[in-house]
């Protein structure tokens, strides 16, 4: 039994670390890991370090099935919008459904790659994404074209989760950031969770 154990284990492991250095979005077939609620990543600090305004356009990267996206397009009315990004279209038709069913009409959802936003320069005042950058197999390019598309001024804000394969630590993070055109201006959270704010 004790063998089996440490068999498992090892398995379980390799498997982490497999997943680590070969990132990959959340399949849609296992959503509810996605759609659980997120201790200490609330949807409060999200609004807080986020701070989104009425009238303005801000960005998800890597929506899931709506669990940030449906209290943030509410924050960004009356008159502002929230496009929402993914490269599952699946996961984009359910945060549309559950958009529809709450009656939210502000959101656009775009199927595409965070490493080439298909916007034009400057579009967004802000953008956001949560648990999701560590997924992307170049985040360099993802956090670049993030600033490209965010107004200068404008804020990036990233938030981790200590559990998550592929957690980007803040430190990871600050370190991505400044080659990319980003700095960072705050950050909530510690080792086990944060969100950081970055600039364009």
């Amino acid at each position: 039994m004790r063998r089996l154990a440490l068999v498992a284990g090892a398995a379980v492991l390799g498997a982490a670390l497999w997943w680590r250095k070969n990132p990959s979005a959340c399949p849609y077939s296992q959503r509810f890991w996605v759609e659980a609620p997120h201790p200490f990543i609330t949807r409060a600090r999200l609004c807080e370090i986020l701070d989104p305004q009425p009238g303005e356009r801000l960005l998800e990267i890597g929506p899931g099935t709506g669990y940030y996206t449906l209290p943030v397009s509410g924050w960004l009315s009356p008159g502002g919008t929230l496009d929402v990004l993914d490269v599952q279209q699946e996961m984009l038709d359910h945060t549309l459904r559950r958009a529809r069913e709450d009656g939210i009409d502000n959101i656009t959802a775009t199927l595409a790659d965070a490493r080439e936003l298909p916007f034009p320069d400057d579009s967004f005042d802000g953008a956001y994404l949560v648990t999701v950058l560590g997924e992307v197999p170049d985040q360099d390019a993802a956090l670049r074209e993030l600033r490209r598309v965010v107004r200068p001024g404008g804020r990036v804000v990233v938030g981790e989760l200590f559990g998550d394969p592929h957690m980007v630590t803040h430190a990871a993070l600050a370190r991505r950031a400044e080659p990319a055109g980003l700095s960072v201006e705050r950050k909530l959270g510690g080792a086990l969770w944060h969100f950081t704010r970055l600039q364009a």
